[in-house]
C-alpha cells in the first residue's frame, strides 16, 4: 500500500522504516532536510513540501501524521486539505487530545475526508520491536488501512485493534498513558526505598534481574529501568525534574468528569509536578506551621 508520512522525527521516521521493510511504498515529508536526507537513507521517499508528498501518491491517498499534539496539527490540517480530494483517509498517530481528534474529525468529514486516530505506544523500539496501536475511525477507513495496521503491530493479529470512533484510539491512549504514570511512579518508589535502606548495601541492578524473571511485577518498564541500573547505579547527574506531556492531565481531568476514583494516576501526576518546584512556598510553611504548634526545629537555608 502507498503511504504519505508527515513528520520524520525519530519516532515518523522508525515508523516509515518498518512499513518500507514490509514491502509498503512510503513518501515522506519534513520541514528538515536533515531529516529528509536520514529518511531517504532508510528507503523512503523524500518530498520537499506537502503539496510534492500528496502528488506522489495516487488516489484514495492514505497520509499519516506524525507530528507533536496541539496547533501544529490544525496547521498541517489546514495545509493538506487543499491537496486532498473525497475518499482520501488522514492518520494522526501522534497524541492528540481525543476531543480535538473528534473536532477535526467532523471537519475532515465535511470534505469527503476521514479522519483515523492512532494512538501509538512503542516509542524508539518500535522499529525493531512493533508498535501498540489503538485506532479509532469508520470500519470503511479501518479495512483500508489494515496491511499498514498489521504491518506496523508487533504481528498481524496481536498489538494493534480498532477500538470505537474517531476519537476512541486517542482517548485509549490518553488513559494508557495514566496508567504508565503510575506504574513508573510505584516502580520509582519501590527501589528509592531500597535504596535508602542502607545497611543491606542491595545492588539494585541485582534486584531488577531477579524481578525480570517470574515475578508479578515484570514488564517493559521493569526492563528499561533495569538497563538504566546497570548503566548508573546511582544516577549520577540525572536532575530529579520529571516532564509530562499531557496525557496524564488529561486522563485525571477525565476521571472527575466521570466521577472515577483515580487516586493513584493523579498522585503520580502531583509528583511529577512537585519534582519541578526547586524552592517550594508549600513545603516551607509546612516547616513553619510544625515550629508553631510543637516547637519543631526549622532547617534553615
Amino acid at each position: 500500500m502507498e503511504l504519505g508520512m508527515v513528520g520524520l522525527g525519530r519516532m515518523g521516521a522508525n515508523m516509515a522504516q518498518r512499513l518500507s521493510q514490509g514491502g509498503h511504498a512510503v513518501t515522506g515529508f519534513d520541514p528538515s532536510a536533515q531529516a529528509r536526507q536520514h529518511a531517504a537513507d532508510h528507503g523512503i521517499t523524500p518530498a520537499g513540501s506537502l503539496a510534492a508528498l500528496v502528488s506522489e501518491l495516487s488516489a484514495p491517498r492514505a497520509v499519516w501524521l506524525m507530528v507533536p499534539a496541539g496547533t501544529i496539527v490544525d496547521d498541517t490540517l489546514d495545509a493538506l486539505l487543499p491537496l486532498l480530494s473525497p475518499g482520501d483517509i488522514v492518520i494522526d498517530g501522534g497524541n492528540s487530545y481525543y476531543k480535538d481528534s473528534i473536532r477535526r474529525g467532523a471537519r475532515l468529514e465535511q470534505a469527503g475526508i476521514a479522519l483515523v486516530d492512532c494512538g501509538t505506544s512503542g516509542g524508539v523500539w518500535g522499529l525493531t520491536e512493533g508498535y501498540s496501536m489503538m485506532v479509532g475511525g469508520s470500519d470503511a477507513a479501518l479495512a483500508q488501512l489494515k496491511p499498514v495496521f498489521e504491518t506496523l503491530a508487533p504481528s498481524p493479529t496481536t498489538g494493534w485493534g480498532h477500538v470505537g470512533p474517531v476519537g476512541a484510539g486517542h482517548f485509549t491512549k490518553m488513559v494508557h498513558n495514566g496508567i504508565e504514570y503510575g506504574m513508573m511512579q510505584a516502580y520509582a518508589e519501590g527501589f528509592a526505598i531500597l535504596e535508602r535502606k542502607a545497611d543491606f548495601k542491595l545492588d539494585l541492578h541485582q534486584v531488577a534481574r531477579v524481578w525480570q524473571h517470574g515475578s508479578v511485577v515484570r514488564s517493559w518498564l521493569l526492563d528499561i529501568a533495569t538497563d538504566a541500573l546497570k548503566e548508573n547505579p546511582t544516577l549520577a547527574g540525572i536532575a530529579p525534574y520529571v516532564e509530562d506531556s499531557g496525557e496524564g492531565r488529561w486522563t485525571v481531568a477525565e476521571s472527575l468528569d466521570l466521577n472515577v476514583s483515580a487516586p493513584v494516576i493523579t498522585l503520580s501526576l502531583l509528583e511529577r509536578l512537585r519534582s519541578r518546584e526547586k524552592d517550594s512556598y508549600a513545603d516551607k510553611l509546612l516547616a513553619a506551621m510544625r515550629n508553631g504548634f510543637g516547637g519543631h526545629r526549622i532547617t534553615r537555608e
